[in-house]
């Protein structure tokens, strides 16, 4: 399983330590009637996964500032222009309905909005492009399809809302050094894990340290399953989502 230290991947206060429980489904649910919750809600989920849509700007040949303004100018009119009015039950996966409505953005609005200021030069999502641009130079597939770079950074950024909740867990446990022992594991196989050393880490019996990561294992999965579950509609297949997030972080 990738983790920070394999991945690049932000550390939690990048997503400002809160794990969404805003689901896709309570804003499909509410785009048809002017509701505010819904637009916020969309703005939230916009803050979360910006990242993977600016991977995929930068791997269709945009430098970093084009990459960072075009991002910015697709989510002010996302947001301004409710776009998510267009959204359907095919397009009903938050990854899907993001990834065409930004596809028909570079196609067509952003041709008519380069020569312009971006939006009253508001940025209405934050963005660290330093951290973006590192993590980018990092991905070992960053030269890849640009479709396949968007699913695979989806993937992992799923992955840390589910670790940063996890972490949230173990600190509000006042466990934190455990879970700084803890997490190397949930990268390893079953057959790797040196429960002695884990033991000795944690001032525990080897017993007791492999019942404690196999319920860090466990509580992993049972976050990762919710993290994706809030980017779906009630309806969806979370199995089958899992399956394609998995096959795209198998390409790496």
């Amino acid at each position: 399983m990738p983790t920070e230290a394999t991945t690049g991947a932000p550390s939690t206060h990048r997503h400002g330590g809160v794990f969404i429980t805003t689901r896709w489904s309570v804003v499909l649910a509410a785009k048809d009637k002017a509701c505010p919750d819904s637009a916020a809600a969309l703005e939230t989920l916009c803050r979360t996964y910006w990242y993977p849509l600016y991977a995929f700007v930068r791997r269709c040949g945009s430098s970093p500032q084009d990459a960072q303004d075009s991002t910015q100018e697709f989510f002010r009119l996302l947001l301004e222009k409710r776009w998510l009015d267009q959204a359907d039950r095919e397009k009903g996966r938050l990854r899907t309905f993001l990834i065409t409505a930004l596809k028909h953005f570079m196609a067509k609005e952003w041709r008519r909005q380069s020569a312009q200021k971006r939006g009253g030069g508001q940025d209405c999502i934050p963005m660290d492009t330093e951290f973006a641009e590192s993590r980018y130079a990092a991905d070992p597939v960053a030269s890849s399809a640009a479709d396949e770079v968007f699913d695979r950074q989806w993937a992992l950024t799923l992955l840390e809302l589910a670790m940063a909740r996890l972490e949230g867990e173990f600190a509000n446990a006042g466990r934190a050094g455990d879970f700084t022992v803890l997490k190397e594991f949930l990268a390893l196989s079953h057959g790797t894990i040196d429960y002695r050393s884990a033991a000795a880490r944690l001032h525990i019996s080897e017993g007791n340290a492999r019942v404690a990561v196999h319920r860090l294992r466990k509580r992993f999965r049972e976050l990762y399953r919710e993290a994706i579950s809030q980017t779906l509609p009630d309806d969806a297949d979370l199995d089958a989502e899992l399956r394609h997030l998995a096959n795209a972080l198998a390409r790496s």
